[in-house]
């Protein structure tokens, strides 16, 4: 990993998070607007929603329906996609699939249940790479109707922000972006909605990678726990708590103790960086009681395997040559195909052989489900709506295509996806 001049520094002055919006009692109003953020003492300017980056924090109960309205203050256009939510196709937020993009001064009423308790984001998917390396994001969390008992529900949001040589975000074009590992940024940093604990609390922190391109590699310090949901879908058991790889889109959810100060690391760098850190003041007894898992989803299983298609990420520096006219493609294909990769009746449960036949890694995501990463014999292991597929490697998923539409499959490193490497498949 390249370290530019500046090193990687945190740059981010310590600012309160919105208060999160309870959607349940009322509809929410989304607004982009830009916003100055202060990165390594000096204000530079960002988007975000409702004048906050990243934007305010939305929580509803498991079952319960989200109203949102988007109303579009910006210049161009834009739209929002509720990553990881499986909702009706026409609310996924993807321009020309399911919407046209929300002019200037326009507006767009998003309204979906959520059957799903978990932890999910939002964020633009119009420009989407501008737009989000910008701020436009937001965490959207789904609650148990029978939570876990924590003594905080902590949301951790990653991001790591590109600047020029005058310190300001830096909205040059970079032919290299598009053909390596994608626009990394030299700050880097974590929004905590909580900086207070006390010694013996049992928190639950859910990590959020909304950054557009940077794959995080997150060590946490001064907590004893297990992790216990990915991508917003319980485990069937708890994981112990070690090094955390989290690709842009993805999520986990950690259940832990405090023992000391609580540190969040990256440790891509030569040298571990503190992003965050929740501090105890004063302790309380510890909890005698184990870590359990978290209560299922309900989603359907896998039954008997009626279609299989290999999905070949192709491209990049130093990638052979493809039919494709981006930096990058899939099945020899830059952009949106005429045809599906796969249409299917709802229901059917496929097996998309994912192989990256390039020189970085892509993290590829499904909209509208979640999907069953594999082991060596095809038996589902963990659920995800975004699987991190290292160089050279190969790896199968089986997906259970019970929602109907058509529905956007591509590599969330977004300068990745605008040069190239998105799909689509089709439910009838």
């Amino acid at each position: 990993m390249n370290i530019n001049r500046r090193q990687l520094l945190i740059g981010l002055s310590a600012a309160a998070l919105p208060q999160p919006i309870l959607a349940a009692e009322s509809s929410v109003i989304l607004r982009p607007t830009r916003v100055g953020l202060s990165v390594n003492g000096r204000m530079i300017e960002m988007l975000g929603f409702n004048n906050s980056v990243p934007g305010p924090e939305i929580r509803l109960p498991q079952n319960d329906t989200l109203s949102a309205r988007l109303e579009n203050t910006l210049e161009e256009g834009t739209m929002i996609h509720w990553h990881g939510i499986r909702l009706p196709n026409t609310m996924d937020g993807v321009n020309v699939l399911t919407q046209d993009a929300v002019i200037p001064g326009g507006s767009f009423d998003y309204r979906f249940a959520v059957p799903d308790a978990g932890t999910f984001w939002y964020h633009s998917h119009y420009l989407s790479l501008d737009q989000v390396s910008r701020g436009m994001f937001g965490p959207l969390i789904v609650e148990e109707r029978n939570p876990p008992d924590v003594d905080q529900d902590i949301t951790i949001q990653l991001l790591d922000i590109l600047t020029d040589a005058e310190g300001n975000f830096d909205r040059a074009f970079h032919p290299a972006h598009y053909t390596t590992e994608g626009r990394l940024g030299d700050v880097m940093t974590a929004f905590s909605s909580s900086s207070q604990t006390r010694v013996g609390e049992r928190l639950r922190l859910r990590l959020i990678n909304p950054s557009v391109d940077r794959v995080f590699k997150i060590a946490l310090q001064g907590l004893s726990g297990v992790v216990v949901a990915l991508d917003g879908m319980p485990l069937a058991e708890p994981q112990l708590l070690s090094e955390l790889v989290l690709a842009p889109g993805q999520r986990v959810d950690v259940i832990g103790d405090v023992e000391a100060d609580v540190h969040v690391l990256e440790q891509s760098a030569s040298k571990p960086l503190l992003l965050t850190k929740i501090s105890p003041s004063g302790s309380r007894d510890e909890r005698q009681t184990a870590f359990a898992p978290l209560p299922p989803n309900r989603l359907p299983q896998p039954g008997r395997i009626t279609q299989s298609v290999d999905l070949v990420m192709q491209g990049g520096a130093g990638g052979k040559p493809h039919g494709g006219f981006g930096s990058w493609a899939l099945n020899d294909v830059s952009g949106l195909p005429r045809q599906p990769i796969i249409s299917a009746g709802r229901g059917e449960t496929v097996l998309i052989r994912l192989r990256n036949d390039t020189a970085f890694p892509h993290g590829i995501h499904l909209h509208g489900h979640h999907f069953w990463e594999t082991d060596e014999s095809q038996a589902p292991t963990v659920l995800r709506d975004t699987t991190l597929v290292e160089a050279g490697e190969s790896r199968e998923i089986l997906c259970v295509l019970d929602n109907p539409g058509a529905w956007l499959i591509h590599c969330h490193m977004l300068s990745h996806q605008e040069d190239g490497m998105a799909t689509w498949l089709l439910v009838a």
